[in-house]
C-alpha cells in the first residue's frame, strides 16, 4: 500500500486550504470527506435561514488576490447557499475535487511507531497510509442528539438542523415543533413559522440574539470593498477576532450613561456578534457587562408584545456574550405571530417524546414534524469520535479524559505527526474561522517543509509544553467572564463531557504571535526527530 505524505480529513474551509497548500508545496496529499461534496459546515447546515454571523467580505480566503478579486458577495451577511457556492468555486478554481475521497467517514486512525506512518480506515473499508495527518474535522460538526425518553417513538417526520435534507421538506399545513434555541434554532424559527400551520418552540435556555441588518451590496459599495481589501486584510491579520472591527476606545465604566447607550446602540445597529464586544471591558468586568446585558434585555421586551413570553425569552444565569451571541433576522418578532407558541422547559420539562408529539409535565403538544436544533459536541467531538491512537496505542479519548491538552491547539503529546485545525486550545470559534484556518494551516505546512528539508521523520509536542499551553488557555479564560456560563465552550450541552473551557480567549492576534514565536524559535515546544 502506498504511503502518502499527508492525509487531510475534512473538506471545509480549513481542509480545502490544507489540500491546496500541501499540493502547492509539492506534497503527495489526499483528502477524505464524509459528505458528497465540499463545504464542511456549510454543506451540512442547510436549514432554512442558515447564515454566517461574520461579514462575507471577511469570512473568505485571503491567500489569493485573484480569488478575492474574482468573487463578488451579494450581501453583507451571506446565507448558506452562497457560502457553499463560494467553496465549490474555490475547489473548482484550484482543482481540488480530484484530491478528495467523498462520501467516506474516517472510522479509525492508528499510528505505527516502527514505520512512522498513520493508517486511516474509512467506513467502506479503505485504508489510507500517510506520514502526516491533518484533522480539519471542524469544531461544530459532530451532531449532538439529545437523550430524550421516547425519541425513537415519534411517528411524524424528524429533522435535524445540522443534517437538513437537500430536498426542502414541505411544511405547509403542518404542526411543527422545534427543540433548541441556540444559533440554528434562532435562525430557522422565523422561516419555519412562516411555512408551518403552527410552530411550537421548546426552549431550555434562552439566548441573546442581535438582529443582522443585512442588505445587498450596491455596485458602488462593492467597488469600495475591492479598493479597501488590502488595508482591511492587513488590519485583520493580528486583530483580536481576525476582523477589522475594534472595541469602543473607552471602557463601559469610563463613560456616562448617554455615551454608553450611544455606543451600545451603534453596535446593535451594526448587528450580530459584534455587540458582545462593544466595550473592551465587557467580557472581563461584570459591572461593565451588566450595562450591555440590560440594554439587550430592553430590546427583547420592546419587541415581544406578550410580557410573559418576553420574560421567558430573556436569558438568565450568564453574562451576555459568555455564550455565543446569536445573529437573527426577525427572531423575537416571530413570537408576536398567532401561530407560534413558546414552551419554557425550565418550568414545564419534557416527560417524553410520544408517537403523537411531545409530552411535557403540564402539556400535550401534538406535532406532525419535530425539528432538533440541539447543536454539536463542539470542538472535540469530531476528533474523539474517530478516536485516534498514537504512541503505544494511546487513545485520544483517554488522553483527553480530563479535557483536551494541546500545544498551541496544533498538536497533542503522544500523537506524533498529527495536527489539529480550529480545535481546542486555539481561538477557534472566537475568531474569524477562515483567517484562523489559513494561519494554522500555513504554520503546519511550513513545519512540514522544514521536516522535508532537514530529514525530520517525527514531530510531536513535548508534554511539558502542552501542559503549559493548556494551563495558559485555562488561566486566560479565568480572567474573563466566559467560564460563568454553562456553554458549549465548556461542553455543558453534552452529558458526561468534562467541563473545561476549550477555546483560547486571549485574542486571535495574541495567539498568532505565540505561533510566530514558536516557529521563529525552531518550533519551540515541539520535538523534531530524524531517523
Amino acid at each position: 500500500m502506498d504511503v502518502r505524505d499527508v492525509v487531510v480529513v475534512g473538506a471545509g474551509f480549513a481542509g480545502l486550504y490544507a489540500l491546496h497548500r500541501c499540493r502547492s508545496d509539492g506534497f503527495d496529499v489526499v483528502g477524505v470527506e464524509a459528505a458528497d461534496g465540499v463545504g464542511g459546515t456549510w454543506y451540512w447546515n442547510r436549514y432554512p435561514g442558515a447564515r454566517c454571523d461574520v461579514e462575507s467580505i471577511d469570512y473568505s480566503y485571503s491567500f489569493s488576490a485573484e480569488l478575492q478579486d474574482g468573487w463578488r458577495w451579494s450581501e453583507r451577511y451571506a446565507a448558506q447557499p452562497e457560502i457553499l457556492a463560494y467553496l465549490e468555486h474555490v475547489a473548482e478554481r484550484f482543482d481540488l475535487h480530484r484530491l478528495i475521497r467523498f462520501g467516506r467517514t474516517v472510522r479509525s486512525a492508528h499510528f505505527d511507531e516502527d514505520a512512522v506512518v498513520w493508517t486511516l480506515t474509512t467506513d467502506d473499508g479503505e485504508r489510507l497510509r500517510a506520514r502526516f495527518v491533518i484533522f480539519a474535522t471542524g469544531c461544530l460538526s459532530a451532531v449532538h442528539r439529545p437523550d430524550i425518553p421516547g425519541a425513537d417513538d415519534f411517528a411524524g417526520q424528524v429533522l435535524f438542523t445540522a443534517r437538513w435534507p437537500h430536498r426542502e421538506p414541505d411544511l405547509a399545513g403542518k404542526r411543527v415543533g422545534v427543540i433548541g434555541t441556540g444559533s440554528s434554532g434562532i435562525q430557522s424559527i422565523p422561516v419555519l413559522a412562516e411555512r408551518a400551520a403552527s410552530l411550537t418552540v421548546f426552549q431550555r435556555s434562552a439566548n441573546y440574539s442581535v438582529p443582522a441588518p443585512n442588505r445587498p451590496f450596491t455596485d458602488e459599495e462593492w467597488e469600495r470593498v475591492r479598493a479597501e481589501y488590502p488595508q482591511r486584510r492587513a488590519k485583520s491579520a493580528y486583530a483580536p477576532a481576525g476582523t477589522p472591527h475594534e472595541a469602543y476606545p473607552k471602557g463601559a465604566l469610563e463613560v456616562d450613561e448617554q455615551e454608553r447607550r450611544a455606543a451600545l446602540e451603534q453596535r446593535w445597529q451594526q448587528g450580530g456578534v459584534l455587540f458582545g464586544k462593544t466595550f473592551p471591558d465587557q467580557n472581563t468586568d461584570l459591572a461593565a457587562n451588566d450595562h450591555a446585558r440590560r440594554f439587550a434585555e430592553e430590546k427583547i421586551r420592546a419587541i415581544v408584545r406578550d410580557p410573559a413570553t418576553a420574560e421567558d425569552l430573556v436569558p438568565v444565569g450568564h453574562p451576555i456574550g459568555t455564550k455565543r451571541i446569536c445573529t437573527d433576522v426577525g427572531y423575537f418578532e416571530t413570537y408576536n405571530r398567532s401561530n407560534v407558541r413558546l414552551v419554557n422547559l425550565r418550568r414545564d420539562p419534557v416527560v417524553a417524546i410520544r408517537p403523537w408529539g411531545v409530552e411535557t409535565e403540564h402539556g400535550r403538544h401534538e406535532l406532525d414534524v419535530l425539528v432538533y436544533a440541539t447543536g454539536f459536541d463542539a470542538l472535540t467531538g469530531a476528533l474523539t469520535r474517530i478516536d485516534p491512537r498514537g504512541r503505544g496505542g494511546l487513545r485520544l479519548s483517554r488522553a483527553w479524559a480530563d479535557g483536551p491538552v494541546t500545544c498551541l491547539g496544533l498538536g497533542v503529546p503522544g500523537f506524533p505527526n498529527m495536527f489539529t485545525v480550529s480545535g481546542p486550545g486555539s481561538p477557534s470559534v472566537l475568531a474569524n474561522m477562515v483567517l484562523h484556518a489559513e494561519v494554522q494551516v500555513d504554520w503546519v505546512v511550513d513545519l512540514l517543509d522544514r521536516c522535508r528539508a532537514d530529514g525530520v521523520a517525527e514531530v510531536e509536542p513535548r508534554h511539558d509544553a502542552a501542559a503549559r499551553w493548556t494551563e495558559h488557555v485555562a488561566e486566560t479564560a479565568e480572567r474573563t467572564l466566559y467560564p460563568r456560563a454553562d456553554s458549549w465552550y465548556v461542553g455543558a450541552n453534552v452529558t458526561g463531557k468534562k467541563r473545561v473551557f476549550m477555546p483560547y480567549v486571549g485574542g486571535f492576534g495574541t495567539y498568532r504571535r505565540f505561533c510566530d514565536q514558536a516557529r521563529d524559535n525552531d518550533y519551540a515546544g515541539f520535538v523534531l526527530t530524524r531517523r
